[in-house]
């Protein structure tokens, strides 16, 4: 496992130079929610922003954003793998979609970022 895993970091070094250092990553999410539903999804994002930080891998920040048009999440992670995993986790996928998806105008726009 040691070597594939050696390859496969040599090999992103080669064709992604750019990305493979990168020592950090911001999962944003963009949220369409009525402002009236606003408070409440505020709430839910102080709900699980301490389970966030302490139990999600590589987890560093969450911030939300809000604009007139939307509220964003702004995550950030040790790494871009991390970032990724936390989509498919039990906590994004259980507890954090189920809450907001009665508020949600909209499927939410997900990307993540690489920084260095």
């Amino acid at each position: 496992m040691t070597r594939s895993l050696s390859a496969v970091f040599f090999t992103s070094a080669l064709i992604l130079p750019g990305l493979a250092f990168a020592e950090k990553a911001y999962l944003e999410i963009t949220l369409k929610v009525d402002p009236q539903d606003r408070a409440a999804a505020g709430a839910i994002y102080s709900k699980f922003k301490k389970s966030f930080l302490s139990k999600i891998p590589g987890a560093k920040s969450k911030e939300l954003l809000i604009r007139d048009e939307d509220v964003q999440v702004l995550h950030g992670f040790a790494t871009r793998k991390q970032a990724e995993t936390y989509l498919s986790s039990n906590l994004f996928t259980k507890d954090v979609v189920v809450q907001l998806k009665p508020l949600l105008k909209a499927d939410p726009e997900v990307r993540i970022y690489s920084a260095d």
